[in-house]
């Protein structure tokens, strides 16, 4: 499942994000790359621990936790602090999948890599190239969201960052660990937490909501982990 999450930081707030990435200094994206996704990684990164990353990741994840689309799309678990990069001057990332397993510098908790996201703090209109391209069951996507938005998708998925051949490209990504390992299980939870909801808003008082909400209850009380 590949789902869009709008306006996860207003206007206002990508713009004094996007000032402060534009005065901080920069480190070679490898440094977090695994040694196959090295060869295929030419970016700028912020490092692991810097302040204005930090920062940036605390915001992210408060607005995560609020955010009722994320909490049921992904059922998260642990979420690995969200990483700050630049594509620029032909700055590209060739097909790769994501390691299996990350671990927070100095930290000794590991985070399962069920789920990608990339949140976009540039808008498409200010670079040229930087598609977040994602191959998997559903076929290709090509992505490249307005600033504020964010993309998630299974970490299991075949993907790439298209070479930025004018401006600069801008935006934070992270993993997250759900409590539903499977892709499939946790499509079909989303699919039936949405249509509750709908059901919720259009017949409040139907008797069959009661039967479909501890259905959809019962089949998560199955498939989690904890």
């Amino acid at each position: 499942m590949l789902l869009h999450i709008p306006g996860l930081f207003s206007r206002e707030e990508v713009q004094r994000i996007r000032e402060a990435l534009t005065q901080t200094e920069w480190a070679d994206g490898k440094i977090t790359a695994g040694f196959q996704s090295a060869k295929a990684k030419h970016n700028l990164q912020l490092p692991e621990g810097h302040p204005l990353a930090k920062e940036i990741g605390a915001a992210m994840i408060d607005r995560l936790w609020k955010n009722p689309l994320f909490m049921s799309a992904a059922l998260p678990h642990k979420v690995f602090p969200p990483l700050v990069n630049c594509y620029t001057g032909g700055g590209s990332f060739d097909f790769h999948i994501d390691n299996a397993v990350r671990q927070p510098k100095g930290s000794q908790e590991r985070v399962r890599t069920d789920l990608s996201a990339t949140l976009f703090f540039s808008d498409p209109e200010d670079y040229d190239g930087g598609e977040l391209v994602i191959q998997d069951t559903y076929g290709v996507q090509q992505v490249k969201f307005p600033a504020g938005d964010m993309v998630l998708y299974p970490g299991t998925s075949l993907h790439k960052v298209n070479a930025v051949t004018r401006g600069a490209r801008f935006a934070s990504f992270f993993w997250t660990q759900s409590l539903v390992r499977e892709d499939s299980q946790r499509t079909l939870l989303f699919e039936m937490d949405s249509a509750i909801q709908q059901l919720t808003r259009d017949v409040p008082d139907h008797p069959a909501l009661v039967q479909l909400t501890g259905t959809y209850h019962n089949l998560l009380r199955r498939w989690v982990e904890v």
